[in-house]
């Protein structure tokens, strides 16, 4: 499915005034805190006008978060970008698995009712920890969308392009040996550092990394593989540069996401809970200040928190987003 922004939408960026990036509790304290803090405020976020967390190293889970405006137009979105620490895919499962509680914490402390891992570094290392930290919150995490690149393969050989951790992670490698190798289907891990680096740059087309993804879809394709997964949430913004090589160099390779699947299990959740906002979406004032911890405006359609602000980061996500965006600023 396409990715399109071409509805008006606002987002709210505020500066680190929150967090401090450069701080944090062990692992095991920061558990048996957030674990009693989740009872304490379990009530005030099970309400349909409550926001939708989502959470990703930077801007790359708003690929994820463009499919749930999608599917879920009435809902409010908080988007927590960890920008002072992106990426996550080159550090160690406990740093990971660290920073993001510490997110999934401020995200709740926000009111949400439901909150996202969009981003599969994360999920691989932390997704059933938090789970377990917030037992009453329904948390969704992402795998590559392997599963139906092996049902569509043709010619039985599938690439994973991912991170690191991601495609060390047992989410990903659980996923290829109960359901790739009993359907006898090679599964090629690919992994290049610099692809979520050239995504919170831009995607610069003249740029190195783009020429090494020209020449790795050749070699894809020559070692036969005809489905691609993109099995990082940074990657779909590049779909259409990938779409195109593909076409102008004629190869029979088809692009796999799992956005749409995440928004499909996100909207059966809501229903499921009977958490799906209402269609006229009107809270008020009074309610929102029940659900809300923070000075964070979740009147808005989508606010976007970042750990760390730059000129570039509004740039970067009025691009990703679409020009009709309207970015708004906290002061420090």
């Amino acid at each position: 499915m396409a990715i399109t922004a071409n509805h008006m939408m606002k987002v709210t960026t505020m500066r680190a005034n929150v967090l401090d990036g450069n701080t944090f509790r062990s692992p095991a304290i920061h558990k048996a805190n957030i674990h009693s803090m989740a009872i304490d405020t379990a009530a005030s976020n099970t309400a349909r006008s409550a926001p939708i967390g989502l959470f990703d190293s930077g801007v790359g889970g708003l690929s994820v978060y463009l499919h749930l405006a999608q599917q879920l137009p009435n809902e409010r979105y908080i988007y927590y970008a960890d920008t002072l620490n992106v990426p996550y895919g080159n550090r160690d499962s406990e740093d990971i698995e660290a920073l993001t509680l510490k997110a999934i914490e401020w995200l709740y402390q926000q009111g949400c009712k439901l909150i996202v891992i969009a981003c599969n570094s994360a999920s691989a290392y932390a997704l059933d920890t938090a789970r377990k930290c917030y037992p009453q919150l329904p948390i969704v995490g992402l795998v590559p969308a392997l599963k139906p690149a092996v049902l569509a393969s043709k010619s039985g050989h599938v690439a994973v392009l991912a991170t690191k951790a991601t495609l060390n992670g047992s989410l990903l490698n659980d996923v290829i040996a109960s359901f790739a190798n009993p359907n006898s289907t090679v599964v090629t891990k690919y992994f290049d550092p610099q692809l979520v680096p050239w995504v919170e740059a831009g995607m610069p087309v003249e740029d190195e990394t783009a020429q090494r993804l020209r020449q790795q879809l050749r070699a894809f394709a020559n070692e036969g593989i005809d489905q691609l997964v993109l099995g990082c949430t940074h990657y779909p913004f590049f779909k259409s540069f990938l779409l195109d090589e593909i076409a102008q160099q004629q190869l029979s390779i088809q692009v796999v996401d799992s956005g749409q699947a995440i928004a499909e299990r996100v909207k059966q959740l809501l229903v499921a809970n009977q958490m799906s906002a209402t269609l006229d979406n009107e809270t008020s004032t009074q309610d929102l200040s029940t659900i809300n911890k923070t000075n964070v405006d979740i009147k808005l359609p989508l606010t976007f928190h970042a750990t760390k602000y730059s000129d570039r980061l509004s740039a970067l996500i009025e691009r990703l987003l679409g020009k009709e965006t309207v970015l708004q600023y906290y002061p420090e």
